[in-house]
């Protein structure tokens, strides 16, 4: 497996308690880095992740955030700062689903996922784009989905969502770009998490069956690229978004 060099870096993952997040934060410490993680819920499932990290030689401090509150992620990318000195990189990936037909999707089930998915994003970033304009260094990733791309029956507010972070991928990049700080998009498929979890077996093998690998990612994969994203060897890449999803989006 390919590993890439973060000793010393600072980086930030919302949503890293489980999931991709979770294998997100043990890759990048493994390799390295000091993680600071957010979790909003089950602070037993944060200390369990910090102490078996800490047992194998790694640096993690997690932080209880609701990336929906502005002045929570503020607060939580200022304490990475006051003790840290600065922050390297960010990987937005917290969120949530509350799947259903548009008909039956009310007003809060939608503005609870784009607020989550979508305006969570955009608070982080704003955050960290002011420390990492200063240093004249850094590195976004943003953990987008192929359903805001080709969209997907009965998740209006998911695809609305990961669509709206493509956009602001793209935006964002162009901002950055000639303060050092890039920003990317991993747009996972079918991924093996929690969250998937949820799906009918209909839905599962309706997704199986149009995936020329046949097969979900693990968790694993997924982190691997944000690991590349975030090292050196992306030096010449921003405002893209990758596509890791066995075939599918072909």
């Amino acid at each position: 497996m390919k590993t890439f060099d973060h000793a010393g870096k600072v980086i930030a993952v919302t949503g890293g308690s489980r999931g991709i997040g979770e294998a997100v934060v043990r890759r990048l410490c493994s390799e390295g880095a000091h993680v600071f993680a957010t979790f909003n819920s089950q602070p037993e499932r944060a200390e369990r992740i910090s102490q078996e990290i800490t047992e194998t030689g790694g640096t993690i401090t997690f932080h209880q955030v609701n990336v929906s509150d502005e002045e929570s992620v503020k607060r939580f990318v200022e304490a990475i700062v006051v003790q840290a000195g600065r922050i390297d990189g960010l990987v937005n990936n917290a969120g949530m689903t509350k799947d259903g037909l548009i008909m039956r999707m009310s007003a809060k089930d939608w503005q609870d996922v784009i607020d989550t998915n979508l305006t969570g994003v955009f608070y982080a970033c704003k955050a960290v784009a002011r420390p990492m304009m200063s240093q004249r260094s850094g590195r976004i990733v943003n953990i987008g989905s192929i359903v805001g791309l080709g969209g997907n029956a009965g998740q209006v507010n998911y695809s609305s969502s990961k669509a709206g972070i493509v956009g602001l991928t793209r935006s964002l990049a162009r901002e950055l770009a000639s303060r050092n700080v890039f920003v990317n998009c991993v747009a996972p498929g079918f991924v093996e998490t929690d969250m998937t979890d949820k799906l009918t077996d209909q839905q599962k093998a309706s997704f199986f069956g149009n995936i020329p690998m046949k097969r979900a990612a693990r968790p694993d994969e997924i982190a691997s690229v944000v690991s590349f994203f975030i090292s050196q060897e992306s030096s010449y890449i921003t405002g893209q978004v990758l596509n890791v999803d066995g075939g599918l989006a072909m």
